[in-house]
């Protein structure tokens, strides 16, 4: 039984990937999987990433991290300036930066990450509609959204074309 509307089992994954642009990245989103289950969906090649988004403590990344060759994003809730500096020192290859609460279309407070120095994904209420602003505001590394490209729970081609129409302009 999958655990999120979003799941999809290992046959699945080999299909869209096959059907995926290679100039694009897919990136496996786990929470709480087993390090063992991670590690073997990784080694078939059909991912670029993995983005953990359970309570995976900095013994499991880097456990991961020593059996993988792909990159290790690890997700943190930035509800402090505490948390901000808890994901800093995350061993993950690269972390993101959320609201803790998916799929509710809400932003975090961005003051947060004023003094930030490591690269990040933002997340977190983010959709066509503030990307711009996100973008200009906090400068992150890249962006991170899914709820927010979705109508009725499925993805929306508009949405996401609107969405990366707005990186682009902001890139400009």
């Amino acid at each position: 039984m999958p655990k999120s509307i979003r799941s999809i089992d290992s046959g699945k994954l080999h299909e869209l990937r096959f059907r995926l642009d290679e100039s694009i990245t897919p990136v496996g989103v786990f929470v709480n999987e087993p390090l063992e289950s991670v590690i073997s969906l990784s080694a078939c090649n059909a991912l670029g990433a993995v983005q953990l988004h359970g309570g995976e403590d900095e013994n499991y990344i880097r456990c991961l991290k020593k059996e993988l060759t792909i990159p290790v994003i690890k997700a943190f809730q930035a509800d402090s300036p505490e948390s901000i500096r808890q994901a800093e020192k995350s061993p993950a290859d690269l972390i993101l930066l959320d609201n803790g609460a998916g799929g509710t279309g809400t932003v975090f407070d961005w003051s947060l990450l004023r003094h930030i120095k490591r690269p990040y994904f933002l997340a977190g209420g983010l959709g066509p509609h503030n990307l711009t602003e996100a973008i200009k505001t906090v400068h992150p590394w890249g962006v991170d959204m899914s709820s927010g490209v979705e109508t009725d729970g499925a993805k929306d081609k508009e949405k996401i074309l609107a969405a990366v129409a707005a990186v682009r302009r902001t890139e400009a």
